[in-house]
């Protein structure tokens, strides 16, 4: 028998899930850099329909056209910062106009995608639409459960690495000062090169999933990433934690006013969170300011 309450879990689950991965990718690039990649949206465009390319026009096996997408989406990523940001930074542009620079590469890039692929929607899935399989009375298809297992493995894979690893200790370290971490023989340009690079692998693995449950369009990934700085927001800037708690309650509040009031309201839900966080708790869950990370 169908449970309502067991499907809103099961909801709000999947889009939490989602939410957290896109957070923590967008705030990869965010944290050594201090201003909003943009262009980290056509990421996740791009993965999905490098997906398409490979599998649908190419034929390739999925087994290989989806390593090929992320790979191909993440090194779009990671142009964008050696051809874009990087020449910016050193003339010592400012978070501002990086941002900007950062909103002209994603209309230019959305539209590149517009022109080879065209603005209907576009499927990766070949097989038929089946019923999901009933869990306590709710109903979850494969794909969904498979973007729920790999979101969050991702999520506490990368908050390992960025605690244990080398590498992730050297971006909290850029994130925290870069000009001492110069000093002392980071490069931070390559610490901030590898920033784009895991966070863009993260927005294209989001994008894939996505891809493979609601199909794919060019605007598809705007709202998605503004889902994830909404949560990054109040969750608070710096915590992982705060990240969880933040994607938790955008999901929560956003399926319990599509039940309420209609889903029309659930962009509208999330602004209304953002500004309430913005006025009553600016820094989010966390409630505090980043700490100064020692080298």
């Amino acid at each position: 028998m169908f449970n309502i309450t067991a499907q809103f879990i099961v909801n709000i689950l999947l889009t939490f899930s989602l939410y957290l991965t896109m957070s923590y990718s967008f705030s990869l690039t965010y944290y050594p850099t201090r201003f909003f990649h943009i262009a980290h949206a056509i990421t996740l465009t791009f993965s999905a329909y490098f997906t398409y390319l490979f599998s649908q026009q190419l034929h390739f096996p999925l087994y290989l056209s989806i390593p090929l997408a992320i790979i191909a989406a993440t090194s779009v990523g990671m142009l964008s910062e050696i051809m874009l940001y990087k020449p910016l930074r050193k003339r010592n542009a400012s978070p501002m106009i990086l941002m900007i620079a950062s909103l002209g590469l994603y209309t230019v890039l959305q539209n590149v995608v517009s022109m080879l692929w065209g603005d209907d929607t576009k499927s990766v899935r070949t097989g038929e639409i089946k019923v999901g399989n009933e869990f306590f009375g709710a109903y979850i298809t494969d794909i969904q459960i498979i973007t729920i297992v790999i979101c969050l493995a991702l999520f506490l894979a990368c908050v390992f690495f960025m605690k244990y690893n080398r590498i992730g200790r050297n971006i909290r370290a850029v994130a925290s000062n870069p000009e001492l971490s110069n000093i002392v023989g980071i490069n931070s340009d390559r610490i901030i090169l590898w920033s784009f690079g895991i966070g863009s692998a993260l927005a294209a693995v989001a994008g894939i999933l996505i891809a493979f449950d609601t199909d794919m369009t060019p605007t598809m990934g705007f709202n998605w990433l503004l889902y994830g700085v909404v949560a990054m927001i109040i969750g608070g800037v710096g915590s992982n934690w705060g990240l969880v708690g933040g994607a938790l309650l955008l999901a929560t509040a956003q399926h319990l006013s599509a039940y309420y009031i209609g889903s029309q309201w659930m962009d509208a839900i999330a602004y209304i969170i953002l500004i309430l966080f913005l006025i009553g708790k600016p820094l989010g869950f966390s409630g505090k300011r980043l700490k100064k990370i020692e080298i």
